[in-house]
């Protein structure tokens, strides 16, 4: 940090479009973390300074290399690129990420104001400033003279205008930020002109190391995904084919059923890193590399590895890679071949009478020589024993005496894989002593659980690199909303614990109301729950989408569910007050049909916005098309933080296990009618969505718990 502690100096090259970058993205910084200043720096590059270079000839560095130099010397705390200018590699020493807010990735043609494509010359020259481009430009152009351009996107447009040229080709993202997209003359599909990774993208750099902005990155990337892919499509376990189905990008090795790509987006990304004996497509390094270098681009990552890819999978190589960056991570067990093997084939390696246990381990060591498998190398694995955990001293006496090392490292493992997933390391001499000195072991003596012992439970994942930080988040939500809200936090490094406390039911008797749809001009929706209830309605009745009435929402959310559900896009929607006195300030659209408006809504919503349309004149039905049911649970879970995404899911968790249940987690609300619940059960919400929909509700659960952590990090240099 330079010159205070509450201020982050932020570099920008000088140009009008860096500074309007770099000013949307401080400007959301800081509706994100309040409480610190962001202040640009503009800066001259070497591009910058350089106009007679082409810039295909140009350095790798050339519109970043000064901003890199002060994050070195320490005058800079960060610097925005657009992220198609960042060296490949990074310079040593620098960081980096690219930044969620995006815009269109193609390249655009541009000509002359007031030109047409008709007055275009049939050897036209055009400004160019890439070879991917010039090779476009001949084959569409074939006559075309190819001219080298440099300057910003105004000094372009003012050569293009002056005459200079009589076509541009430039990226469309540029003239869009700059408020310029009337300049565009025509759009370039990407799979006529594939631009470069990161066009359109921002990207951050920073001091490699620099602890606030390792922690501020985690709001910026996604949790790389480790998946086992089973020993064969049908071992492939559901949390794996769930983390396929929502990948952007994928790794994969080529021991594994290689159907089980066809399970990944068609959008989605394909890197084959496969390894055979003496054969790599790619070396360890690379696919670390790789690694590092997708999460970095806040892609959804996932590293698709055959079987189980902690036995014999090299995953700990991979691990250790993005525990030294900071990046987060998860890892979904696979079904190994060796349940394939024997499980499967009924070879079983455990029989009442015959086999106790069994020892696994591989003849090939490091580098792929042969290692020993003698009993001296037998009895250096480790060793894992499943049992209740009363007998768990009982056995750690009995290696004790037969010669293992008191000091020898050790765990207990509750709940593996589950929600409440609890490790106690000790030294095999403390468990030993457990039953004869108070225990660490809060569980009861009978529950289960697997006693490891060896080196390997010095070792573990890391799961603090999230913004996040591994917290278990309750999700509250309807099962609708389940799925997206657990990716969000899984994506974010927290652990969802799922449980809806709403069930949605249509109302049968709507189904009447629904069938005379025709006499109606428009449709109010007001929450993704309707939508969905209604489409679920329609579709029993087979109704036709064509004949909907328009349609007007009150949010991106119950947008983004029209779209979903029901395939078309709304007719109207306030652009900024998402709740119903944002649809009442539209209420003026709603009378040109000349027919009456239909509200659809919930027992819990209340007919206020239908009674305020009422009194503003226009003629609307109120419909109840779903009742809210509470659902019950036996136990409370153990959570950090909760999410509540209405008023109803509140008034179901206090019904259930009261306020006092909420002492000392954190509370997430969707939206103000949420918030108002809350009060109005006594309680108050920490966080607020940035938009009333489960993205906006759970990045501000991230961005408060980055925003705490940045404080810690400030404290502690004070002191």
């Amino acid at each position: 940090m330079t010159n205070s502690l509450a201020t982050f100096r932020v570099g920008t090259r000088n140009s009008r479009l860096a500074q309007l970058q770099t000013r949307s993205v401080l400007d959301r910084l800081a509706a994100w973390l309040p409480g610190w200043r962001w202040e640009a720096v503009p800066m001259q590059t070497l591009g910058d300074r350089d106009r007679a270079t082409d810039l295909r000839d140009s350095p790798p560095d050339f519109f970043t290399r000064d901003l890199d130099e002060g994050l070195r010397s320490g005058r800079l705390d960060c610097a925005i690129h657009s992220a198609k200018d960042l060296p490949d590699p990074v310079p040593e020493g620098l960081d980096w990420c690219w930044l969620p807010w995006r815009e269109d990735a193609r390249d655009a043609l541009i000509l002359p104001t007031g030109r047409n494509w008709e007055a275009l010359p049939a050897d036209p020259r055009i400004g160019i400033s890439s070879a991917r481009r010039e090779t476009y430009c001949l084959q569409r152009f074939p006559s075309a003279r190819l001219l080298p351009i440099r300057g910003n996107i105004e000094e372009r447009l003012a050569q293009l205008d002056d005459g200079k040229y009589d076509l541009l080709l430039m990226a469309g993202a540029a003239l869009l930020r700059l408020g310029l997209e009337k300049r565009i003359s025509e759009w370039l599909p990407l799979d006529a002109l594939e631009t470069p990774e990161g066009q359109g993208s921002l990207a951050m750099t920073f001091r490699a190391g620099d602890p606030l902005f390792l922690r501020l990155r985690s709001l910026f990337v996604k949790s790389v995904i480790f998946v086992g892919g089973g020993a064969g499509p049908e071992t492939l376990t559901l949390a794996g084919l769930r983390a396929l189905r929502q990948a952007e990008v994928c790794l994969f090795d080529l021991l594994m059923d290689q159907q089980i790509l066809a399970e990944l987006p068609p959008t989605a990304r394909c890197v084959d890193v496969g390894k055979r004996c003496g054969q790599h497509r790619a070396e360890q390094g690379q696919i670390n590399a790789l690694l590092a270098r997708y999460a970095r681009q806040g892609l959804r990552v996932v590293r698709l590895k055959g079987g189980d890819p902690g036995i014999f999978g090299r995953l700990a190589e991979e691990i250790e890679t993005l525990d030294a960056l900071h990046l987060p991570y998860r890892v979904l067990p696979g079904i190994s071949s060796l349940q394939a093997a024997t499980t499967g084939t009924g070879l079983l390696l455990t029989r009442r009478g015959v086999s106790r246990g069994f020892c696994v381990m591989t003849p090939r060591a490091k580098g792929g020589a042969t290692g020993p498998i003698n009993r001296q190398a037998r009895a250096e694995l480790p060793m894992v024993f499943f049992m209740g955990a009363e007998i768990v001293a009982q056995t750690a006496r009995e290696l004790l005496a037969d010669g293992t090392s008191p000091e020898t490292a050790a765990a207990l493992v509750f709940d593996a894989g589950g929600e409440d997933e609890r490790i106690i390391r000790q030294s095999l001499q403390e468990f030993a002593d457990s039953d004869q000195t108070p225990s660490t072991i809060s569980h009861s003596s009978s529950s289960p659980g697997l006693f490891i012992v060896g080196e390997v439970t010095r070792h573990g994942y890391d799961f603090s690199h999230g913004a996040l930080q591994g917290q278990r988040v309750l999700l509250t939500c309807s099962e609708a909303l389940q799925e997206k809200s657990a990716a969000l936090v899984r994506d974010f490094g927290g652990r969802p614990v799922q449980r809806p406390l709403i069930r949605l039911v249509p109302d049968p008797a709507a189904e009447k109301e629904l069938r005379q749809l025709s006499r109606y001009g428009w449709l109010v929706v007001t929450s993704p729950s309707s939508v969905r209830c209604l489409a679920d309605l329609l579709r029993a009745m087979r109704h036709d989408l064509r004949q909907l009435p328009k349609l007007m929402v009150s949010g991106p959310g119950t947008a983004a569910a029209v779209a979903q559900e029901l395939g078309i896009i709304p007719d109207l929607q306030p652009p900024a007050d998402f709740g119903a006195a944002g649809v009442e300030q539209f209420a003026s659209a709603l009378t040109g049909t000349g027919k009456p408006i239909l509200r659809i809504r919930s027992d819990k919503a209340g007919t206020d916005l239908t009674d305020t349309l009422k009194k503003l004149g226009l003629d609307v039905h109120d419909l109840l098309i779903y009742k809210n049911e509470f659902i019950r649970y036996p136990a409370l879970p153990v959570f950090d933080a909760v999410f509540f995404a209405s008023a109803s899911a509140v008034e179901a968790f206090v019904a259930q296990w009261g306020v006092g249940a909420l002492a000392g987690r954190t509370i997430v609300a969707i939206g103000k009618p949420t918030e108002v619940a809350l009060q109005q059960a006594g309680l108050r919400a920490d966080v607020l969505g940035f938009t009333a929909t489960v993205e906006g509700a759970l990045t501000a659960l991230a961005a408060h718990n980055v925003n705490a952590v940045l404080r810690e990090h400030i404290m502690e240099r004070q002191t």
